[in-house]
């Protein structure tokens, strides 16, 4: 029955090891001046070397031409032990025996003296995997075991091991094994073996291997079988499941030339693999081919990289693999546009010699439409909606007092009207308006204030709703109607409205002072009459201070036209009233 080439093939000396010169050198000598430790610690790969470095080592201290660099392999101690059969050479599997009872069952047997060699030697595999109990029971005995007891341990994660494990053992660091000497090592054995090869695909196998020996060995174990005892990379990669290296050649060259059918194409066979696998393949392809090329420059290269760096990552956060491919061809044709630096400067040396510089083209950016009134308009209402949603004092503050003029050329223009009260909680709150304003008409709006006239101001007051009216409103004096009939009503009201017969003479002498004076312009006002009793008293503005200096001065025409009406009216009223009426006469 043929053996596995990883079996058929193992390292019996250290001369057979590949691609371990320094740990092989180092235990020869070892043994040679027979300088041994207690407890050794084989750290690496797998598939490196350390288990078979392991049994050497052990078989060379049981050789009964001890001390010797390397093991006879032709007495009985070392035939015993390279059929694994030898009572003193114990291995141990501590991934199925990591229990602290098997550790236990171990350090009994060390009490025990070799039967037939020299030393009683265990080899514990894969030792990290030794639970925390098991590593404090073989601690004792790991540091001070008898004097015939070897210990060789092995792991290929040595970073799991307790730092009192380490402290108590010879560590050797076992490195991944060179592509090359993989490559030389399978060429040896494909020849012994007499099967027939292509290099391309003895690489791919090398490659897949990832620098395990015994992997290596594993795969062309597969190809023989699969490719008939004749390899080649056709077979190779449709085994393997990896591209094929002329497609990601044509997939290159495509790129460089720009032609988009035989890129598509590439895409299209692309869909068949791993995403990952074939940006990996690409970074070797650019390794081993690009880099020997005169045509790729250092410069497109460290592009590519960068570009396949990035699509790698675009993978590990779970992006659509097509999509990362797609866009990976995209950014390489783009990579062929741009110049380096030193193209770029030698272009602009050339126009400066010349003196034609290339003129770059400028776009000047669109002006702003102009906004239509309907358009500035509702952004004064957004404007007050704002203030509203932010304070609604000062939102009924604003409404009352500003009035919207126009927007245009970023500047906001209001007018005033105010009352002391109203401008006092304005001006505390302008910042909040201000802000709102470069909200809504833009940042770098300003704001430009027109003072109202004192009749546009008590409009205001009473029209409260004209403050978002866009129409400007006219610098006017004119005269309310209304107030002045306010400020004119005295408590004589009421009994008057009792006869009848003096209402008319009180609306004679209205209509009196109203045509001594010109109207200049007047506003409309609600109508009052005698009968009306007022529902609250108005605070005196300037203009009513105005009205009643003026009635003041035409009393004494009034008292003499009406004295009769002034005699009945103060026979109707009570003492105290008429004697206020006739002391202010």
């Amino acid at each position: 029955m043929a053996l596995a080439l990883a079996l058929k093939y193992r390292p019996t000396t250290f001369a057979d090891l590949i691609g371990q010169e320094s740990v092989a050198k180092t235990l020869s000598l070892a043994l040679e001046k027979n300088r041994i430790a207690h407890a050794y610690l084989f750290s690496g790969l797998r598939g490196s070397g350390k288990t078979s470095s392991a049994r050497i080592f052990a078989r060379a201290l049981q050789c009964q031409k001890a001390p010797i660099k390397d093991p006879c392999n032709t007495c009985d101690n070392c035939i015993q032990s390279l059929e694994g059969r030898h009572f003193d050479i114990i291995e141990m599997d501590a991934a199925s025996s990591r229990r602290i009872d098997d550790i236990r069952n171990l350090i009994e047997q060390t009490k025990y003296s070799p039967s037939f060699g020299r030393y009683k030697i265990f080899i514990i595999d894969e030792v990290h995997m030794l639970t925390k109990e098991a590593f404090n029971a073989l601690l004792k005995t790991l540091e001070e075991p008898p004097n015939y007891v070897k210990f060789i341990l092995a792991t290929t994660d040595p970073l799991k091991l307790p730092a009192t494990i380490l402290s108590r053992t010879q560590h050797f660091r076992f490195k991944k094994i060179p592509h090359k000497l993989i490559l030389q090592h399978l060429y040896n054995i494909l020849e012994k073996e007499e099967i027939s090869y292509e290099k391309e695909a003895i690489e791919m196998i090398a490659r897949s291997g990832s620098g395990s020996l015994r992997d290596t060995l594993t795969l062309t174990d597969q190809a023989i079988s699969y490719c008939n005892q004749d390899i080649t990379s056709a077979k190779v990669t449709q085994m393997l499941g990896v591209i094929d290296p002329s497609i990601l050649q044509n997939y290159f060259e495509a790129i460089q030339n720009g032609d988009a059918k035989i890129l598509e194409a590439s895409l299209e066979i692309f869909e068949e693999y791993d995403a990952e696998m074939i940006l990996d393949e690409m970074m070797l392809f650019l390794k081993e081919n690009l880099f020997h090329q005169a045509s790729a420059g250092l410069f497109i290269l460290d592009r590519y990289l960068k570009i396949l760096a990035e699509s790698k990552i675009l993978l590990n956060i779970n992006c659509d693999g097509g999509f990362v491919l797609l866009l990976t061809s995209l950014k390489m044709q783009e990579a062929q546009k741009l110049n380096t630096i030193d193209q770029e400067i030698k272009r602009l040396e050339d126009s400066l010699a010349s003196g034609k510089m290339q003129q770059v083209p400028t776009k000047t950016p669109p002006k702003d439409p102009i906004p239509s009134p309907a358009a500035k308009s509702h952004r004064f209402s957004t404007l007050l909606t704002k203030i509203y949603d932010r304070n609604l004092e000062l939102g009924n503050a604003f409404e009352r007092s500003i009035t919207f003029v126009d927007f245009c050329d970023n500047t906001l223009i209001w007018k005033s009207h105010a009352d002391p009260k109203d401008k006092a909680l304005l001006t505390a709150h302008y910042a909040i308006i201000k802000h709102f304003v470069q909200e809504v008409f833009g940042e770098n709006t300003k704001i430009s204030q027109q003072q109202a006239s004192l009749a546009q101001k008590n409009s205001a007051k009473e029209n409260p709703n004209t403050a978002l009216d866009h129409q400007p409103v006219q610098n006017s004096e004119s005269v309310h109607d209304a107030k002045t009939t306010q400020s004119l009503a005295t408590p004589s009201a009421k009994p008057a409205s009792q006869n009848p017969s003096t209402a008319p003479s009180t609306k004679d002498m209205l209509d009196a002072k109203a045509a001594q004076k010109p109207i200049k312009e007047s506003t409309p006002a609600h109508e009052t009459t005698p009968s009306q009793e007022p529902t609250s008293q108005i605070e005196p503005s300037q203009e009513v201070q105005e009205t009643r200096s003026e009635t003041q001065e035409a009393l004494p025409n009034f008292l003499e036209r009406n004295k009769e009406l002034i005699t009945n009216l103060t026979n109707s009223i009570p003492i105290s009233s008429a004697r206020k009426i006739k002391n202010d006469a």
